[in-house]
């Protein structure tokens, strides 16, 4: 079986993060979106909030399943059999940074990254930005799922 973790903070997940989820959910038999902990960081939504915004937008890709982690995610992969790390790059900055992790995630631990293009359409999108405009009362309904979207309104009360 073929497997691949899409990993992120995902807080809250974005139209431009379900692409990419898509579209490796067509390359692998099993895709596992892996809601990462970060100690460092403080959310807008909590872990649990935002594993079941995952799992409701991508509850329409029967080979897609969320999880969570705390630690190296090279780790993760290899306790679950997954051999590649699937990510998005929307621009060349992502590229300079997703490489360097690519070759240290390879070293460590032998695990390959897929470095996939965003479509131009999300080229601007990320969870920071979404999270801005709507603390600001700004419409994001097209840049989240449904779900992520009534979620935002009743915490940040966003249009």
């Amino acid at each position: 079986m073929r497997k691949a973790v899409c990993p992120g903070s995902f807080d809250p997940i974005t139209n431009g993060h379900l692409d990419v989820i898509e579209r490796a959910s067509g390359l692998f038999d099993e895709v596992t979106i892996a809601v990462l902990v970060n100690s460092t960081k403080t959310g807008l939504f909590s872990i649990d909030e935002r594993i079941a915004m995952a799992k409701d937008a991508a509850s329409h890709l029967p080979n897609v399943r969320v999880d969570t982690w705390s630690g190296l995610l090279v780790d993760y992969c290899k306790t679950h059999d997954i051999r590649a790390i699937v990510k998005g790059l929307r621009a060349v900055s992502d590229f300079d940074y997703e490489l360097q992790m690519a070759q240290m995630n390879l070293q460590l631990k032998g695990v390959d990254t897929l470095l996939m293009a965003t479509k131009p359409a999300y080229s601007f999108l990320s969870s920071s930005l979404v999270r801005e405009i709507a603390r600001y009362g700004g419409d994001v309904s097209a840049l989240v799922p449904s779900g992520v979207h009534k979620a935002l309104k009743a915490k940040a009360g966003g249009n």
